[in-house]
């Protein structure tokens, strides 16, 4: 059976003018959360985004005219310190998602409970978040002082980020209250789930290697029963340095059962490891991109 071409192929303009919109889509659905929840709610979850809410009590400066003033400066100085591989979407988004926190600043609050709106905002900007990574996208801010910041510090990335989150947050504390910033950091740990979410999906699913004296009969039991592929790797016993064969198999959730039964009833001794992943590409699952 020949494989199936993907939909768009990547690097074509069709592929790329889809990625676009899919930076303005999320972009879109990030402002009207910021706008709807965490803005009005003095709920800063870190990033420029937090920042700008905190000077809007300050100073009252609109959220959008801050974002502008700080992402455009940081963009150029990453350029400058950290090279030119941010490419046009870091500049796009540094420009486009402040446009679309200034186009959505109308919409009304849904809620001033502070606990429903750190949930949902942070559900919002994860989800807006999301989709602009999966068009390979950026909204920069931050982001980008953290890359700068891990290049010359020799930090991680990720503790990077986390150190400019927390300044956020922790300034929130000072200009708002305490428990604004306790509010922030639960929307910025629902951000990262949901974001985590977007990007791989609830499609989990378990990986099962499998060693036993019955190889051959539960190859059949596998693919003829349970109607999936494996993979035969080379092993040796770490003990007795024999040559052993182990079968590695990806089922879903519901299969886990039915693959326990079928090898139990052909071997009650076979050593059997599940673990779990989070995303499987590919015949019989989910189709790539």
């Amino acid at each position: 059976m020949s494989r199936r071409e993907p939909r768009l192929r990547i690097g074509s303009p069709a592929h790329t003018a889809f990625e676009y919109v899919l930076m303005l889509v999320g972009s879109l659905i990030m402002a009207a959360s910021f706008n709807s929840f965490l803005n009005p709610n003095q709920i800063a979850t870190g990033g420029v985004s937090g920042i700008s809410t905190i000077l809007q009590e300050v100073t009252g400066l609109k959220p959008a005219y801050t974002q502008w003033a700080l992402n455009i400066p940081i963009l150029l100085l990453a350029i400058w310190l950290v090279g030119k591989k941010f490419g046009v979407k870091a500049v796009v988004g540094s420009i486009i998602f402040p446009f679309c926190v200034l186009a959505t600043s109308h919409l009304g609050v849904p809620t001033h409970n502070p606990l429903l709106a750190a949930v949902y905002g942070g559900i919002g900007v994860g989800l807006g978040l999301g989709i602009v990574f999966k068009g390979r996208g950026s909204t920069g801010g931050l982001g980008l002082a953290a890359q700068i910041l891990h290049k010359y510090s020799g930090l991680s990335l990720g503790f990077s980020v986390a150190i400019f989150d927390g300044v956020v947050i922790i300034s929130s504390a000072l200009v708002f209250t305490p428990e604004n910033a306790l509010y922030g950091m639960i929307g910025l740990f629902v951000t990262t789930k949901t974001i985590d979410i977007v990007q791989i999906g609830f499609n989990y699913a378990k990986v099962a290697f499998i060693i036993s004296d019955h190889t051959d009969a539960i190859r059949k039991a596998i693919l003829y029963d349970l109607d999936r592929g494996l993979t035969e790797l080379s092993g040796a016993g770490g003990f007795t340095g024999e040559s052993r064969t182990v079968m590695m198999v990806v089922v879903k959730q519901n299969e886990v059962s039915r693959l326990k039964t079928l090898v139990q009833a052909v071997d009650p001794q076979a050593f059997v490891i599940l673990s779990e992943t989070n995303e499987v590409l590919g015949e019989g699952f989910k189709r790539h991109a």
